[in-house]
């Protein structure tokens, strides 16, 4: 047998227990918002602990987070070193969106069925906690002599911009590996991704008895002035086009809207949440003047109102650098052998925290469990599931890659 087979061999005799490990990891809730995801590092670190995995603790002060819109987090970080050479870190995300409607199976149960594992997070990205885990107890198996070493950085930010997760801990000088696997799907390698601008706009207007709406000035009437010049500029934003296989054009969405306090009173206020999508070509700071002109010429043609407009995240762009090549030939070789196809180098709509690696010159690309695109995976939807034999494979094919790059 060659090493890469005893990997194999291995990762398929531990593979009960990989799934056991990830069904543990579902069954603690880490919907955020709120954001209360100290518990789950607790139960994970836990977990890790009959490996001979010690993982460190870092917990972000309870003010900052609490600033930062939610509850408790603290990151992981479990280091094995080997011998001089580079550090691989791999990273994985366990926040998530609450569960929402529509489930036929308990979001938060694990459960198995039809070779498939579902749950909330069972996809993305509690899935790769397990990968990762598993990829090195697997390379550490093998009992060779090994070069440089493997971080695992489980870190719980990712829904909210990864500034507390991944950035908190680079910014700490706590970590800075030299290659970086962030948690992703195991039918591709991704190279780069959009950047996200959020806006919070707040229409003022003023409140006023429905019986005597004169009196008063609409906040609903603005905002669909607003609405319809954001719409119309999403329009020309098709006209733009990226250079990255997988990635198409900007684009804006307005995901939630309130206002006003009864059926019978003109809306003195009403709050618009705007997500400005950013193919890897655009410059966030002028992306964001662009949306600022935008609201602030619809709302100059509505008297009597004023408009607040609040920038709530950024997320810069994920840019391919020249030293991520190791990974990804790496990466792409032994997909297509374990897989039995071709496994495409691309990028992607989505925004992940690969690119507060990337920020800061470490390469980086996204692998891991999953299928071959994220809608089928159902994540950030009811019913969100693995498919087991991804999961034994992907976890067969970072091992690899690990080997690979350390031996």
């Amino acid at each position: 047998m060659t090493d890469h087979d005893r990997l194999d061999a291995w990762v398929d005799a531990h593979f009960d227990e990989q799934v056991q490990f990830l069904q543990q990891l579902v069954r603690v809730p880490t919907d955020t918002p709120p954001g209360n995801n100290a518990p789950h590092a607790e139960r994970t670190a836990a977990l890790l602990a009959p490996f001979g995995f010690d993982a460190e603790r870092h917990a972000v002060p309870e003010a900052e987070v609490r600033a930062y819109g939610l509850e408790a987090i603290t990151n992981l970080i479990v280091r094995r070193r080997y011998g001089e050479g580079r550090t691989v870190a791999l990273n994985a995300h366990g926040d998530v969106v609450p569960p929402g409607e529509g489930w036929t199976h308990d979001p938060y149960g694990g459960e198995v069925a039809d070779g498939k594992l579902y749950g909330r997070a069972a996809a993305v990205s509690k899935s790769d906690f397990s990968t990762f885990t598993f990829a090195v107890r697997a390379l550490e198996s093998l009992g060779l002599a090994l070069k440089g070493g493997v971080e695992l950085h489980f870190t719980y930010d990712e829904e909210f911009g990864g500034e507390m997760g991944p950035g908190w801990l680079l910014a700490q000088g706590l970590t800075k590996p030299d290659l970086v696997v962030a948690a992703g799907f195991s039918y591709q390698v991704v190279t780069g991704h959009n950047g996200c601008l959020q806006f919070e706009v707040t229409v003022h207007g003023r409140a006023a008895h429905a019986a005597i709406p004169d009196t008063g000035i609409d906040a609903l009437q603005a905002a669909v002035t607003l609405l319809q010049a954001l719409y119309a500029q999403n329009d020309k934003y098709r006209q733009v086009t990226s250079a990255v296989a997988g990635i198409t054009h900007p684009y804006l969405n307005v995901g939630r809207i309130d206002g006003g306090t009864n059926t019978n009173v003109v809306p003195g206020k009403v709050v618009l949440k705007l997500d400005r999508r950013m193919i890897p070509e655009e410059v966030p700071a002028d992306v964001e003047a662009d949306v600022r002109r935008v609201i602030a010429e619809a709302a100059a043609r509505c008297p009597g109102v004023s408009v607040d407009v609040r920038r709530i995240l950024l997320a810069n762009p994920l840019k391919p650098l020249p030293g991520n090549r190791p990974l990804v030939d790496a990466l792409k070789r032994h997909g297509e052998s374990v897989f039995g196809e071709p496994i495409a180098e691309c990028g992607t709509p989505l925004y992940a925290d690969a690119r507060l690696y990337g920020e800061r010159g470490i390469p980086a690309v996204i692998y891991g469990a999953g299928p071959r695109t994220l809608l089928e995976s159902n994540a950030k939807r009811s019913d969100e599931h693995v498919v087991l034999d991804d999961l034994r494979k992907a976890t067969k094919v970072v091992a690899r890659t690990l080997l690979d790059l350390l031996r």
